[in-house]
């Protein structure tokens, strides 16, 4: 796609390199300023990561209270604070309505349009930054400088007068977030931190019966505990174990005890909205004739594959004494052994380390920008993950403005 004359024989004042979320918002920054801009993507069609991101209904940010947002970047939340800040939920919701895409909060808080797709979002976007003057080249791939500092582009010379880096993770490489550009910028001073998978699945010595008949089934409503870390929602049974937004929540801290110690002991509470008293009184009630399965069935409503998970956790001989087979029920221990590989993970941690950065800036290079998942920071599913893809988007694009 080329809808402007060619570039490699002029000087364009700021070349973005990447075309999903984060390298389109930088864009449209630099764009607005009106200055002139050439974006590169070297798949051929842009956003296809974020159109992945869109089957599953395109959860845009999250409408939860500021403060808790900000925390969910973890170890980076101070980091992407000011960024957040800049461009927050708010203003996400009110750029997508903008392009005549009409949102909604869906009973969890997360925020989406209400097309329920990426592919409407971003149709309006690209002709947005068309209606700016941006030029959009796809089948453009960058790979590095020239001698003289210029960008090299399908073997071509490109100039630009600041550069915004956008490449994406190292999730999902067959969408183009391949990390192939970790040693150029390590060339050019970038410390980067390894990649690692996050929002990922975990492995589980399931019985082999309980494999074969419970792959796929869902665990509704279910808490989860690690450590200090507790999470409310839906899981599935996979496989290989288990997966589901109430585990990614998590997946920051189960990979990183399995790294440490081999495994994660993942506490699963199959009735959270009920305390341990009222399933003990419940589970008093006389059994009959009936069957344990069956008796959890009328008296918990618990299914099958809950029935079955707990005698995953405690053995097949559950507690007979109700109170024991009560907190059997509240506290059920799945044991994790491995991690999902990291092309199988919705996104990845690791990156280009902020200490290695004058704001968005290569320390040395003020020429070179960058954002979104290419930088060293990571969150869980909800709307976290676009909000700061944009958010540092922003942040890039008036970071290149300045530079200008």
């Amino acid at each position: 796609m080329s809808r402007r004359p060619d570039v490699t024989d002029q000087i364009v004042d700021v070349a973005v390199i990447g075309g999903g979320p984060a390298g389109l918002m930088a864009a449209e920054t630099v764009a607005r300023a009106g200055k002139s801009v050439a974006v590169f993507e070297k798949m051929p069609t842009f956003g296809r990561k974020f159109l992945m991101a869109g089957r599953g209904g395109l959860n845009l940010t999250h409408s939860e209270h500021f403060e808790r947002f900000g925390q969910r970047y973890g170890a980076r939340s101070a980091a992407l604070a000011p960024m957040l800040e800049a461009f927050a939920p708010k203003d996400l919701t009110a750029w997508a309505e903008g392009l005549g895409q009409p949102t909604f909060v869906g009973a969890s808080g997360r925020v989406f349009p209400k097309a329920m797709k990426a592919s409407p979002v971003l149709r309006a976007w690209l002709a947005r930054l068309e209606g700016l003057g941006v030029t959009l080249r796809t089948r453009a791939a960058w790979t590095g400088w020239s001698a003289d500092g210029g960008l090299l582009i399908n073997g071509e010379v490109v100039r630009a007068r600041a550069v915004v880096l956008a490449l994406g993770g190292a999730s999902w490489a067959k969408l183009g977030s391949d990390a192939a550009w970790v040693p150029a910028l390590e060339g050019q001073g970038a410390v980067v931190a390894p990649f690692r998978a996050a929002n990922c699945g975990f492995d589980v010595a399931w019985s082999a019966i309980f494999r074969e008949r419970f792959a796929g089934e869902p665990l509704k409503n279910i808490g989860l505990r690690h450590g200090e870390a507790s999470a409310r929602g839906d899981a599935m049974v996979a496989g290989y174990g288990l997966e589901g937004g109430a585990v990614y929540a998590l997946a920051a801290s189960l990979r990183d005890a399995i790294e440490a110690d081999g495994r994660a002991v993942l506490t699963l509470d199959l009735r959270p909205d009920l305390p341990v008293e009222t399933l003990a009184r419940r589970l008093g009630a006389p059994r009959g004739g009936q069957s344990l399965a069956n008796f959890l069935r009328k008296a918990l409503k618990l299914s099958p594959v809950e029935v079955n998970l707990l005698r995953e956790a405690h053995g097949l001989d559950l507690p007979a004494e109700p109170a024991a087979l009560a907190q059997a029920i509240k506290a059920a221990p799945i044991v994790l052994t491995a991690v999902q590989p990291l092309d199988r993970a919705i996104s990845a941690a690791g990156g280009v380390r902020f200490e290695s950065l004058d704001g968005l800036a290569l320390k040395g290079r003020p020429d070179v920008i960058l954002a979104g998942e290419m930088l060293d920071w990571e969150a869980p599913t909800g709307g976290y993950l676009l909000q700061a893809c944009f958010a540092t988007g922003v942040a890039a694009g008036k970071q290149a403005l300045a530079r200008l």
